[in-house]
């Protein structure tokens, strides 16, 4: 069969394996710089096309028959990718992490998802044990260690509840007799699937195991360094620490996209989160010097006094808080809207976004769509002014507000020309455009529906948030008089 696209979407099509127009694309891409590094590289010994779209892309995607995908989601030992990169793709709402020490393998992995635009992909480009930051909900390995092995090593990173999946070959039988007696006090076995590549005379075994809530196994060679995952504190000292520089990452906004995490500080804030969000939390993270977490399933990591300075950047003096980010999904005007507000922003100021989610939340809108000039809504400025709106509204990312349009509903702009706020009913759907601060709206939308705040003659115009929040207050008092 001739190498390409057409050819690799008929492949996956004879495997049952069904994707999207856009998603094909994306794993033809892939396809195209895995065989351009290979020679450099030596990312894979399989050089045939359809060997290639078989063994790799298939095999990977054959997973999605039999289970669906925890988030987030460590690939462990994923080499070029595989199976993490092809599931990120079939799979956009799952934080999927590639871990993978070999450092030209790492690079080759943070180049093509970012060439990719794999927005919910990050690389961990070290060994997965004992010292990985945080806990997730899942960990899958393509032919990376025994079974028993691997589960004693994400032991300590894996949420109780969490899965570990296995894809084996169909005699792994042995590993599983051993797992069930050096693991059976930690783990279940939850499934076990004997499976075939369509068409093929391969034969593949996907065996699943469950995290149980006892501590985390002791090695047979001698008890690990903080081998349990009750271990009382992990001590960071040093700058260079990978855990201290993954935290350093999440101040700014590339760093909390980049690792689907965040930190939140504020002691209101963050008793508010471990209340009503339990499953975000992934780390209390104190000085030498505070208290632990009252949950003692929490991970807890103790900084020296100036690296815990470096990280409090709101001055709390009070822990801070590591969280998931929930996945902000792209909105798709040709997608159904829900009734009510859809509320447009592109602020570059966190607090600005931070304060209008908040606002957002205390009026009952139905979503929240960031535009691309807008900053991340769980920059550590963003969270502490939103709060735990931030896990309240349903946020999407969208386009530039240059390019914003839509078919379906009217898009009410907010401009100091148009009509006043009060003047006439708003929509049953529609979507409320704020302008960038300083610049403000585009032409184009000028030229559409527009509501006005009316101020003093003296005062130019009010500050971004402050305007929204003004004009979600005055369509929620329609709403609730019925207009």
């Amino acid at each position: 069969m001739r190498p390409g696209r057409t050819a690799l979407e008929a492949i996956l099509k004879g495997c049952g394996i069904s994707l999207t127009s856009d998603q094909i694309d994306l794993l033809w891409s892939y396809h195209q710089s895995l065989r351009t590094a290979n020679d450099r590289l030596n990312l894979t010994r399989i050089h045939n096309f359809e060997n290639m779209v078989l063994k790799h892309y298939a095999d990977s995607l054959l997973v999605l028959k039999f289970l669906e995908l925890p988030s987030p989601l460590i690939d462990m030992g994923s080499g070029p990718g595989l199976p993490g990169i092809p599931l990120a793709i079939a799979r956009p709402e799952t934080r999927m992490i590639l871990a993978e020490p070999r450092g030209t393998r790492a690079e080759f992995l943070s180049a093509v998802c970012t060439q990719l635009g794999l927005r919910n992909v990050e690389i961990y480009a070290h060994k997965v044990g004992l010292d990985y930051p945080g806990r997730v909900s899942g960990v899958i390995t393509r032919a990376v260690g025994t079974i028993s092995r691997t589960l004693e090593r994400v032991a300590a990173c894996l949420a109780p509840g969490g899965r570990v999946i296995f894809m084996k070959g169909p005699d792994c039988d042995p590993e599983i007799e051993v797992a069930g007696q050096t693991a059976a006090e930690f783990f279940r076995l939850a499934a076990d699937h004997d499976y075939r590549i369509p068409g093929t005379p391969h034969q593949r075994r996907l065996v699943m195991y469950e995290r149980l809530t006892s501590e985390a196994p002791v090695s047979p060679r001698g008890p690990a360094k903080s081998a349990g995952l009750n271990r009382p504190r992990r001590e960071l000292s040093s700058e260079s620490n990978p855990s201290f520089r993954l935290f350093r990452d999440l101040l700014t906004g590339r760093g909390v996209r980049k690792h689907g995490q965040a930190l939140i500080a504020g002691p209101r804030i963050i008793a508010e989160v471990c209340d009503r969000f339990p499953g975000r939390v992934l780390a209390w993270i104190t000085d030498d010097s505070q208290s632990p977490p009252a949950d003692e399933t929490v991970e807890w990591y103790r900084l020296s006094k100036p690296l815990f300075k470096e990280l409090d950047v709101a001055g709390t003096s009070s822990p801070l808080l590591l969280v998931s980010v929930p996945p902000l999904p792209a909105w798709l005007d040709d997608e159904p809207w829900p009734e009510g507000c859809t509320l447009f922003i592109p602020f570059q100021d966190p607090e600005n976004v931070g304060a209008v989610i908040r606002s957002a939340a205390a009026f009952g809108v139905a979503r929240v769509v960031l535009l691309k000039e807008s900053a991340h809504p769980f920059h550590p400025k963003s969270s502490r002014a939103a709060g735990t709106a931030l896990f309240q509204v349903p946020l999407h990312e969208g386009p530039s507000i240059q390019e914003l349009t839509s078919r379906q509903v009217p898009l009410i702009a907010l401009d100091n020309s148009g009509p006043e706020l009060d003047e006439s009913p708003f929509p049953s759907r529609f979507g409320l455009v704020v302008g960038v601060e300083g610049p403000g709206l585009p032409e184009r939308l000028r030229l559409g529906q527009r509501r006005r705040i009316p101020i003093a003659s003296a005062v130019e115009s009010l500050n971004a948030a402050t305007a929204a929040a003004v004009a979600l207050y005055a369509w929620s008092r329609q709403r609730a008089a019925g207009l």
